[in-house]
């Protein structure tokens, strides 16, 4: 009980431990705002403009889970086609990987041309960064079911599509969620940097201006927003999985 207890508590501890470090060093060395804000000016800044702060965070937000829920849909059906096929897997899997190692930020100004400058360049840009982890993982999923389990489904009269709809699908939740949680945050890079060439709202143009203006606690205030609401949904997704797949970790739950 102690142990889960501290391990629960031992995120917001080094958070604390850390922001305590930051706010002694800009304190203490007399560090100027202009170059490095403190934890204290970061928070005046919050408040001061929240309104301001709020307007911006939800444009990211709902552009973000707008372009994930894309990258859900597309991932989902692209990863269920390579895991289901070898000749599939052979031929799409080394093009994909080509394709996520491209820099998206570089796609941004395609993206302005063809779409003009809006939440559609954003909403592009967080699906094109983050559906590949989910892909991948539901072919990893697919692709590693033992060879054994589907021979004994087929001898008892199991379909191919039986196999992996019944058996490989549930078999990939664990590898699903666990690329939700890595796809999310990257969801979020790629909004908030399409949003810094590409748009006039949300967290990535108020960086921008916040920069120019020389309001450096501001623009920590937005970076801070864009990793709570990454976390946020991070942790979200963690419930959901716990949830939904216990049965994959109850070997580490116990311990």
């Amino acid at each position: 009980m102690r142990r889960q207890t501290t391990e629960r508590w031992s995120p917001w501890i080094l958070l604390l431990a850390m922001l305590l470090l930051w706010q002694g060093i800009c304190s203490g060395l007399n560090v100027s705002e202009f170059i490095f804000p403190s934890p204290l000016r970061i928070w005046q800044q919050l408040l001061e403009f929240k309104g301001e702060i709020a307007k911006h965070a939800w444009r990211t937000y709902w552009v973000t889970m707008a372009g994930f829920g894309i990258a859900i849909v597309v991932g989902v059906l692209l990863g269920f086609l390579i895991g289901s096929s070898r000749l599939a897997y052979a031929a799409i899997y080394p093009l994909m990987t080509g394709f996520n190692a491209l820099p998206k930020a570089a796609f941004v100004p395609i993206l302005v041309v063809w779409f003009g400058i809006g939440a559609g360049p954003a909403m592009l840009t967080a699906f094109l960064i983050s559906f590949f982890p989910i892909t991948v993982n539901i072919a990893t999923g697919l692709a590693t079911l033992e060879p054994e389990l589907e021979d004994v489904l087929r001898v008892l009269g199991a379909k191919r599509w039986d196999v992996l709809v019944k058996v490989g699908l549930p078999r990939s939740m664990p590898y699903f969620f666990g690329s939700l949680k890595v796809a999310i945050t990257l969801a979020f890079v790629g909004t908030t940097v399409s949003e810094m060439t590409a748009s006039n709202e949300g967290i990535g143009y108020l960086l921008v201006s916040a920069g120019s203006a020389m309001q450096m606690g501001l623009a920590f205030a937005g970076l801070v927003v864009v990793g709570a609401m990454a976390m946020a949904m991070y942790e979200l997704f963690s419930v959901l999985e716990r949830r939904l797949t216990g049965w994959a970790h109850r070997g580490s739950q116990s311990s």
